[in-house]
């Protein structure tokens, strides 16, 4: 595949999000991109199949946030609070924000304010108002990749991806898998809804999962698959838990093939039953009132 960026006569830069898809080498989009005098930036919400094997410096990358959850062991979502720091290339540090450590020569480190960024960091665009973040995360990320080591977090990326693998070649002679035959994927098996009998969607697959014990994979993302079904396994998962998950979901897609009227009404062991989402999203109710008789 070739990447050739759209460019006017004043090209800026170029978004890239670490995906599990076809997609052309990060170094030629870096290489096309700063050819074109702009920059590069990467999402990177999935560093899972990288962590530990490649130096997103050396990819071309000039600005990317690193999502410390499921790479590092942070909260993820309403498990919460998230946090992402954002890391800049040699060309960029210069216009990047106050305060900011420096290590020194003896190995201490000091911390640059706006009382030393005229003689030290005069490019940049000042101070951040929360440029704290979420310390809690920062140190339980710090402790997860000290403990692991290089070695360590080399070891994480394998197994993300052969579970990923492992999930993929589970299910795709039962799930749609679009992008199964360009080969192994990173680590994220991807499906489809394609194969489902009318009027059964991911939705009640991902329902269905509920009653079996699982929380649903991320559903109907990316955008570019109809009903996808993401399933980013990780490192952490043992193969006889990938089993049972594997069982469960080739359970659900052949009652999902065959028709099972019962699927569209999951969960039914839940504490709660299937909510109307739609509506749920076009008229919330964000305050409770109580019962209307007190």
């Amino acid at each position: 595949m070739t990447f050739t960026p759209a460019r006017g006569p004043r090209p800026d830069g170029s978004a890239s999000t670490s995906c599990p898809a076809s997609a052309p080498p990060r170094s030629a989009i870096g290489e096309a991109v700063h050819a074109a005098g702009g920059f590069v930036y990467c999402d990177g919400a999935n560093f899972n199949a990288l962590v530990g094997k490649v130096r997103p410096g050396d990819l071309g990358i000039d600005a990317m946030h690193i999502n410390l959850h499921k790479t590092f062991s942070t909260p993820h979502g309403g498990g919460g609070p998230g946090s992402g720091p954002v890391v800049l290339s040699e060309a960029l540090s210069p216009f990047g924000p106050l305060p900011y450590t420096v290590r020194e020569v003896d190995g201490s480190v000091r911390l640059v304010e706006e009382e030393d960024a005229a003689a030290e960091h005069p490019q940049g665009f000042g101070r951040m108002a929360a440029f704290h973040g979420q310390m809690g995360m920062f140190t339980r990320a710090l402790a997860y990749i000290l403990s692991h080591g290089a070695d360590g977090l080399a070891r994480v990326a394998e197994d993300a991806v052969l579970n990923a693998n492992y999930v993929l070649r589970s299910l795709d002679n039962m799930l749609d898998a679009p992008f199964g035959a360009s080969g192994p994927c990173m680590h994220e098996a991807l499906f489809s809804d394609a194969g489902l009998a009318d009027g059964f969607s991911t939705l009640d697959i991902a329902k269905g999962l509920i009653d079996e014990g699982f929380h649903p994979m991320t559903v109907y993302f990316p955008l570019v698959v109809h009903g996808a079904m993401l399933v980013e396994p990780t490192e952490t998962e043992s193969k006889a838990g990938l089993d049972r998950f594997i069982g469960s979901l080739r359970s659900l897609a052949q009652r999902a093939k065959a028709g099972d009227e019962a699927l569209k009404s999951a969960p039914h062991f839940a504490p709660r039953r299937r909510l109307d989402e739609t509506q749920a999203a076009r008229k919330p109710v964000l305050v409770w009132k109580g019962d209307q008789g007190d």
